[in-house]
Protein backbone atom coordinates (compact mmCIF):
# COMPACT_ATOMS: atom_id res chain seq x y z
CA UNK A 1 0.00 0.00 0.00
CA UNK A 2 2.73 2.60 0.79
CA UNK A 3 4.38 1.88 -2.57
CA UNK A 4 1.06 2.29 -4.38
CA UNK A 5 0.42 5.64 -2.70
CA UNK A 6 3.93 6.87 -3.50
CA UNK A 7 3.45 5.99 -7.16
CA UNK A 8 0.04 7.67 -7.25
CA UNK A 9 1.51 10.86 -5.74
CA UNK A 10 4.52 10.96 -8.02
CA UNK A 11 5.29 14.70 -8.40
CA UNK A 12 6.38 14.27 -12.02
CA UNK A 13 3.16 12.48 -12.93
CA UNK A 14 1.02 15.09 -11.17
CA UNK A 15 2.90 17.91 -12.93
CA UNK A 16 2.39 16.18 -16.28
CA UNK A 17 -1.36 15.92 -15.73
CA UNK A 18 -1.57 19.55 -14.58
CA UNK A 19 0.26 20.73 -17.70
CA UNK A 20 -1.98 18.61 -19.95
CA UNK A 21 -5.15 19.87 -18.25
CA UNK A 22 -4.03 23.50 -18.57
CA UNK A 23 -3.13 22.92 -22.22
CA UNK A 24 -6.53 21.34 -22.89
CA UNK A 25 -8.30 24.31 -21.28
CA UNK A 26 -6.26 26.79 -23.30
CA UNK A 27 -7.02 24.90 -26.52
CA UNK A 28 -10.76 24.60 -25.79
CA UNK A 29 -11.25 28.15 -24.45
CA UNK A 30 -11.53 29.91 -27.86
CA UNK A 31 -14.20 27.48 -29.00
CA UNK A 32 -16.13 27.93 -25.71
CA UNK A 33 -16.00 31.70 -26.14
CA UNK A 34 -17.15 31.26 -29.72
CA UNK A 35 -20.18 29.23 -28.66
CA UNK A 36 -21.09 31.65 -25.86
CA UNK A 37 -20.76 34.67 -28.16
CA UNK A 38 -23.02 33.01 -30.74
CA UNK A 39 -25.78 32.91 -28.11
CA UNK A 40 -25.50 36.57 -27.09
CA UNK A 41 -27.68 39.44 -28.21
CA UNK A 42 -26.30 42.21 -30.38
CA UNK A 43 -26.16 44.62 -27.42
CA UNK A 44 -24.18 42.14 -25.32
CA UNK A 45 -21.55 41.64 -28.03
CA UNK A 46 -20.75 45.38 -28.22
CA UNK A 47 -21.11 46.18 -24.52
CA UNK A 48 -18.08 47.58 -22.67
CA UNK A 49 -16.89 45.98 -20.44
CA UNK A 50 -17.71 42.77 -22.33
CA UNK A 51 -20.42 40.45 -21.06
CA UNK A 52 -18.99 37.03 -20.22
CA UNK A 53 -22.33 35.20 -20.04
CA UNK A 54 -25.52 36.12 -21.91
CA UNK A 55 -28.59 36.98 -19.87
CA UNK A 56 -30.73 34.87 -22.21
CA UNK A 57 -29.55 32.42 -24.85
CA UNK A 58 -30.38 33.80 -28.29
CA UNK A 59 -30.95 30.59 -30.25
CA UNK A 60 -32.54 32.69 -32.95
CA UNK A 61 -29.05 33.74 -34.09
CA UNK A 62 -28.68 30.35 -35.79
CA UNK A 63 -32.02 30.74 -37.53
CA UNK A 64 -31.02 34.21 -38.66
CA UNK A 65 -27.87 32.76 -40.21
CA UNK A 66 -29.94 30.51 -42.46
CA UNK A 67 -32.35 33.32 -43.31
CA UNK A 68 -29.61 35.75 -44.32
CA UNK A 69 -29.08 36.93 -47.87
CA UNK A 70 -26.57 34.21 -48.72
CA UNK A 71 -27.23 30.43 -48.85
CA UNK A 72 -25.50 29.00 -45.77
CA UNK A 73 -27.35 25.70 -46.07
CA UNK A 74 -26.25 25.28 -49.69
CA UNK A 75 -22.69 26.20 -48.75
CA UNK A 76 -22.65 23.60 -45.99
CA UNK A 77 -23.83 21.03 -48.52
CA UNK A 78 -21.12 22.14 -50.97
CA UNK A 79 -18.49 21.77 -48.27
CA UNK A 80 -19.73 18.31 -47.31
CA UNK A 81 -19.85 17.06 -50.90
CA UNK A 82 -16.41 18.48 -51.74
CA UNK A 83 -14.86 16.97 -48.60
CA UNK A 84 -16.45 13.57 -49.29
CA UNK A 85 -15.30 13.60 -52.93
CA UNK A 86 -11.75 14.53 -51.94
CA UNK A 87 -11.62 11.85 -49.28
CA UNK A 88 -12.99 9.18 -51.61
CA UNK A 89 -10.55 10.11 -54.36
CA UNK A 90 -7.54 10.12 -52.07
CA UNK A 91 -8.47 6.82 -50.46
CA UNK A 92 -8.93 5.07 -53.81
CA UNK A 93 -6.11 6.59 -55.84
CA UNK A 94 -3.72 6.94 -52.92
CA UNK A 95 -4.17 3.37 -51.73
CA UNK A 96 -3.64 1.99 -55.25
CA UNK A 97 -0.45 4.00 -55.72
CA UNK A 98 0.76 3.11 -52.22
CA UNK A 99 0.15 -0.59 -52.85
CA UNK A 100 2.16 -0.42 -56.07
CA UNK A 101 5.11 1.32 -54.38
CA UNK A 102 5.06 -0.98 -51.35
CA UNK A 103 4.33 -4.44 -52.79
CA UNK A 104 4.98 -4.47 -56.54
CA UNK A 105 8.44 -4.63 -58.08
CA UNK A 106 9.10 -2.57 -61.20
CA UNK A 107 11.93 -0.54 -62.65
CA UNK A 108 12.72 2.86 -61.16
CA UNK A 109 10.27 2.31 -58.33
CA UNK A 110 12.45 4.18 -55.85
CA UNK A 111 13.14 7.06 -58.24
CA UNK A 112 9.45 7.49 -59.08
CA UNK A 113 8.53 7.43 -55.41
CA UNK A 114 11.19 10.07 -54.71
CA UNK A 115 9.54 12.28 -57.34
CA UNK A 116 6.22 11.80 -55.54
CA UNK A 117 7.79 12.85 -52.25
CA UNK A 118 9.40 15.90 -53.84
CA UNK A 119 5.90 17.31 -54.35
CA UNK A 120 5.63 17.65 -50.56
CA UNK A 121 8.49 20.15 -50.61
CA UNK A 122 6.68 22.54 -52.97
CA UNK A 123 4.31 25.13 -51.41
CA UNK A 124 0.74 24.51 -52.42
CA UNK A 125 0.33 28.11 -53.61
CA UNK A 126 2.61 27.37 -56.56
CA UNK A 127 0.04 24.94 -57.94
CA UNK A 128 -2.76 27.52 -58.03
CA UNK A 129 -2.07 28.81 -61.55
CA UNK A 130 -1.67 25.42 -63.31
CA UNK A 131 -4.65 23.99 -61.43
CA UNK A 132 -6.72 27.03 -62.37
CA UNK A 133 -5.75 26.58 -66.02
CA UNK A 134 -6.83 22.93 -65.90
CA UNK A 135 -10.22 23.84 -64.44
CA UNK A 136 -10.62 26.65 -66.96
CA UNK A 137 -9.78 24.33 -69.87
CA UNK A 138 -12.38 21.83 -68.66
CA UNK A 139 -14.97 24.61 -68.45
CA UNK A 140 -15.58 23.98 -64.76
CA UNK A 141 -15.02 27.44 -63.34
CA UNK A 142 -17.66 28.44 -60.78
CA UNK A 143 -18.86 24.86 -60.31
CA UNK A 144 -18.98 22.29 -57.54
CA UNK A 145 -16.47 19.93 -59.15
CA UNK A 146 -13.92 22.74 -59.26
CA UNK A 147 -13.81 22.64 -55.45
CA UNK A 148 -12.58 19.06 -55.12
CA UNK A 149 -10.95 18.00 -58.41
CA UNK A 150 -7.38 19.20 -57.59
CA UNK A 151 -7.57 17.59 -54.16
CA UNK A 152 -8.51 14.01 -55.08
CA UNK A 153 -4.85 12.95 -55.03
CA UNK A 154 -2.19 13.61 -52.41
CA UNK A 155 1.49 12.70 -52.28
CA UNK A 156 1.27 12.67 -48.49
CA UNK A 157 -1.58 10.18 -48.65
CA UNK A 158 0.49 7.88 -50.87
CA UNK A 159 3.40 8.13 -48.44
CA UNK A 160 1.22 7.45 -45.38
CA UNK A 161 -0.49 4.41 -46.90
CA UNK A 162 2.77 3.06 -48.34
CA UNK A 163 4.32 3.10 -44.87
CA UNK A 164 1.34 1.14 -43.55
CA UNK A 165 1.41 -1.38 -46.41
CA UNK A 166 5.10 -2.03 -45.70
CA UNK A 167 4.28 -3.07 -42.12
CA UNK A 168 2.17 -5.99 -43.39
CA UNK A 169 3.99 -9.33 -43.80
CA UNK A 170 4.87 -10.41 -47.33
CA UNK A 171 3.59 -13.90 -46.52
CA UNK A 172 0.06 -12.56 -47.06
CA UNK A 173 0.85 -11.85 -50.70
CA UNK A 174 2.53 -15.21 -51.18
CA UNK A 175 -0.38 -17.11 -49.68
CA UNK A 176 -2.84 -15.19 -51.84
CA UNK A 177 -0.84 -15.95 -54.99
CA UNK A 178 -0.87 -19.65 -54.14
CA UNK A 179 -4.67 -19.40 -53.99
CA UNK A 180 -4.73 -17.90 -57.48
CA UNK A 181 -5.18 -14.21 -56.65
CA UNK A 182 -3.87 -11.59 -59.05
CA UNK A 183 -2.25 -8.34 -57.79
CA UNK A 184 -5.52 -6.39 -57.83
CA UNK A 185 -7.34 -9.10 -55.87
CA UNK A 186 -4.52 -9.13 -53.31
CA UNK A 187 -4.79 -5.37 -52.99
CA UNK A 188 -8.60 -5.21 -52.79
CA UNK A 189 -9.52 -8.33 -50.81
CA UNK A 190 -6.44 -9.05 -48.68
CA UNK A 191 -4.41 -5.94 -47.90
CA UNK A 192 -6.87 -3.06 -48.16
CA UNK A 193 -9.06 -4.26 -45.25
CA UNK A 194 -5.92 -4.52 -43.10
CA UNK A 195 -4.96 -0.87 -43.60
CA UNK A 196 -8.28 0.48 -42.35
CA UNK A 197 -6.72 2.59 -39.52
CA UNK A 198 -4.47 4.36 -42.02
CA UNK A 199 -7.41 4.89 -44.37
CA UNK A 200 -9.43 6.46 -41.56
CA UNK A 201 -6.50 8.72 -40.62
CA UNK A 202 -6.04 9.86 -44.22
CA UNK A 203 -9.78 10.39 -44.69
CA UNK A 204 -10.01 12.52 -41.56
CA UNK A 205 -7.02 14.65 -42.53
CA UNK A 206 -8.43 15.10 -46.03
CA UNK A 207 -11.85 16.12 -44.74
CA UNK A 208 -10.34 18.65 -42.32
CA UNK A 209 -8.12 20.19 -45.00
CA UNK A 210 -11.01 20.37 -47.46
CA UNK A 211 -13.37 21.79 -44.83
CA UNK A 212 -10.92 24.58 -43.96
CA UNK A 213 -9.91 25.36 -47.54
CA UNK A 214 -10.44 29.04 -48.30
CA UNK A 215 -8.00 30.26 -50.96
CA UNK A 216 -8.78 27.77 -53.73
CA UNK A 217 -12.60 28.19 -53.62
CA UNK A 218 -12.22 31.97 -53.84
CA UNK A 219 -9.95 31.55 -56.88
CA UNK A 220 -12.19 29.28 -58.96
CA UNK A 221 -15.72 30.13 -57.77
CA UNK A 222 -17.53 33.42 -57.40
CA UNK A 223 -21.24 32.61 -57.05
CA UNK A 224 -22.42 32.30 -53.42
CA UNK A 225 -24.32 29.09 -54.21
CA UNK A 226 -21.09 27.44 -55.44
CA UNK A 227 -18.88 28.46 -52.50
CA UNK A 228 -18.06 26.32 -49.45
CA UNK A 229 -18.96 27.48 -45.98
CA UNK A 230 -15.41 28.69 -45.26
CA UNK A 231 -15.67 31.25 -48.06
CA UNK A 232 -19.25 31.95 -47.01
CA UNK A 233 -18.04 32.96 -43.56
CA UNK A 234 -15.62 35.41 -45.16
CA UNK A 235 -18.57 36.98 -46.99
CA UNK A 236 -20.57 36.94 -43.76
CA UNK A 237 -17.89 38.94 -42.01
CA UNK A 238 -18.00 41.52 -44.74
CA UNK A 239 -21.80 41.66 -44.77
CA UNK A 240 -22.32 41.81 -41.01
CA UNK A 241 -19.28 43.75 -39.82
CA UNK A 242 -20.62 44.49 -36.36
CA UNK A 243 -22.96 41.52 -35.83
CA UNK A 244 -20.42 39.30 -34.15
CA UNK A 245 -23.07 36.96 -32.77
CA UNK A 246 -23.99 35.94 -36.33
CA UNK A 247 -20.36 35.50 -37.32
CA UNK A 248 -19.75 33.29 -34.29
CA UNK A 249 -22.91 31.30 -35.00
CA UNK A 250 -21.65 30.60 -38.50
CA UNK A 251 -18.25 29.62 -37.12
CA UNK A 252 -19.88 27.17 -34.69
CA UNK A 253 -21.83 25.55 -37.52
CA UNK A 254 -18.57 25.22 -39.46
CA UNK A 255 -16.39 23.71 -36.74
CA UNK A 256 -18.93 21.47 -34.99
CA UNK A 257 -19.08 18.74 -37.69
CA UNK A 258 -15.27 18.38 -37.73
CA UNK A 259 -15.10 18.13 -33.95
CA UNK A 260 -17.81 15.46 -33.91
CA UNK A 261 -16.10 13.55 -36.73
CA UNK A 262 -12.78 13.52 -34.90
CA UNK A 263 -14.47 12.48 -31.64
CA UNK A 264 -16.00 9.47 -33.38
CA UNK A 265 -12.88 8.43 -35.32
CA UNK A 266 -10.10 9.44 -32.94
CA UNK A 267 -9.11 5.88 -32.04
CA UNK A 268 -8.71 4.83 -35.66
CA UNK A 269 -6.94 8.12 -36.41
CA UNK A 270 -4.34 7.58 -33.68
CA UNK A 271 -3.92 3.92 -34.59
CA UNK A 272 -3.32 4.84 -38.23
CA UNK A 273 -0.32 6.98 -37.34
CA UNK A 274 0.94 4.80 -34.50
CA UNK A 275 1.38 1.73 -36.74
CA UNK A 276 2.41 3.37 -40.02
CA UNK A 277 5.98 4.32 -39.15
CA UNK A 278 5.13 8.02 -38.68
CA UNK A 279 5.45 8.03 -34.89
Amino acid sequence: MPETRSKALNPGLVLTHVVLIVGAIVMALPYVIQVITSLKSYQETIQVPPVLWPAHFQWGNYLEIFSASFPVGVQLMNTTLAAAARAAGQLLLGSMAAYAFARLKFRFRGAIFAVFLSVLMVPGQLFLIPQYQVIQTLGWLDSLQALFLPGIFSAFGVFLLRQYFMTLPLELDEAARLDGCNPFQIYWHILLPLVRPALVALALLTVVNSWNDLLWPLVVNSSPEHLPVSAGLANLQGQFVDKYQLIMAGAVLTTAPIILLFAVLQRQFIAGFATSGLK
